[in-house]
């Protein structure tokens, strides 16, 4: 099983679990065509896309991808928000999630879980496959109220730094409003370090960073912080970045 990644930001995320026999999506916020590029333009062994939130840097090309034969996963209030729910002829190719509530997409076992975001209903996903043991995905959240264990892999949003965000509003940077909002739906470096801090890493085998902010981040200070944190092997997600999980 091999991550790639097509994006990640406030641009379009999106990102691809791949093994020779299957591909699940996670996100399809990007333009239609780039991610079409990014899947080589090979559409047959897609077992679905997982939407985490409305929010169009994660959900942008959902209807294109519907109308294209492939399954979308997601919330009824993501759905209700994107008015894919009765989407043309292929309504049949969306499937509803649940917080708590397990299914299997492909040969992928897949559990929902509630977000922390300004979103109508998002949703994070454990999910477990034979080729890459338990792979944690978390974006668009500034908590998370579970605990989890036996993982492999974790990928997580890492929008922020308080210090960095203060900076920026005391030069007039970025606007205090706007700052409120970051605070309120997204996860930022102190946040995500306290919940690996709680977050049994015994067996994670890497850690890879989301979602970064342009203008309130530092992508070798992230890294570095974490890796010192946990011990843990950690990346940032950028586009084109290749990742085996094993």
């Amino acid at each position: 099983m091999k991550l790639k990644v097509l994006g990640s930001g406030s641009a379009g995320n999106c990102y691809l679990l791949q093994d020779e026999k299957e591909t699940l999506m996670l996100e399809c916020g990007l333009p239609y065509k780039t991610i079409l590029r990014g899947l080589k333009f090979n559409l047959s062994n897609i077992v679905g896309c997982l939407v985490s939130h409305e929010h169009k840097d994660h959900s942008k090309a959902v209807k294109e991808l519907i109308s294209s034969g492939i399954d979308v996963y997601t919330s009824v209030g993501t759905s209700q928000k994107l008015d894919i729910d009765d989407c043309a002829v292929n309504s049949y190719r969306l499937g509803f999630l649940k917080s708590e509530e397990q299914c299997n997409i492909g040969n992928f076992t897949v559990l929902p879980f509630e977000t922390k975001h300004d979103a109508v209903e998002p949703l994070g996903f454990l999910i477990q496959h034979e080729d890459m043991g338990k792979l944690l995905f978390i974006t668009d959240s500034y908590y998370c109220r579970y605990k989890f264990s036996g993982l492999n892999h974790i990928m997580i949003e890492c929008n922020y730094s308080s210090d960095i965000l203060q900076q920026n509003i005391e030069k007039g940077l970025i606007h205090p409003v706007l700052a409120g909002r970051l605070l309120k739906s997204h996860f930022s470096l102190e946040n995500v370090k306290e919940f690996l801090k709680e977050t049994d890493l015994s067996s994670v085998r890497e850690i890879t960073l989301l979602h970064l902010s342009d203008g309130n981040s530092n992508t070798e200070r992230f890294k570095e912080e974490i890796e010192r944190l946990t011990g843990v092997p950690t990346r940032v997600a950028d586009r084109d970045l290749y990742i085996e999980l094993f």
